[in-house]
C-alpha cells in the first residue's frame, strides 16, 4: 500500500486488476502469453514479469504497448468490470 496524506492506495489491487484484464482478453481471443508478447513486439519475459504475483508495480507504458498489440485503446482496456469494481480510494 502507498500512503499519500490521508490517501491509502492498494497498488496490489490495481495491478491485479490489470493482470486479470489481460488474462481475460487473452482467454476471450484464445491468445497464449507468448503470443501476446509477440503481437505486441515485446519479450515474453516482460509479459511473464507483468503476470508475476510477487511484482507490485506495472508500467503504463507496458500496458499501452500490450494494448497496441491487441489493437485496443487504453480507454477500451480500462473500461471494464475489473476496474469498475475497485474500491474508491478517496471518500
Amino acid at each position: 500500500m502507498i500512503t499519500i496524506g490521508k490517501l491509502v492506495i492498494d497498488m496490489y489491487a490495481v495491478k491485479n486488476a490489470v493482470v486479470n484484464r489481460f488474462k481475460n482478453i487473452c482467454k476471450e481471443r484464445n491468445i497464449a502469453t507468448n503470443e501476446l508478447a509477440n503481437i505486441a513486439g515485446i519479450t515474453p519475459s516482460t509479459v511473464y514479469s507483468l503476470f508475476d504475483e510477487s511484482r507490485q508495480n506495472v508500467s503504463i507504458t507496458t500496458i499501452k504497448i500490450l494494448c497496441d498489440g491487441l489493437e485496443m485503446s487504453l480507454g477500451e482496456f480500462f473500461s471494464s468490470e475489473e476496474f469498475d469494481s475497485l474500491e474508491q480510494e478517496i471518500e
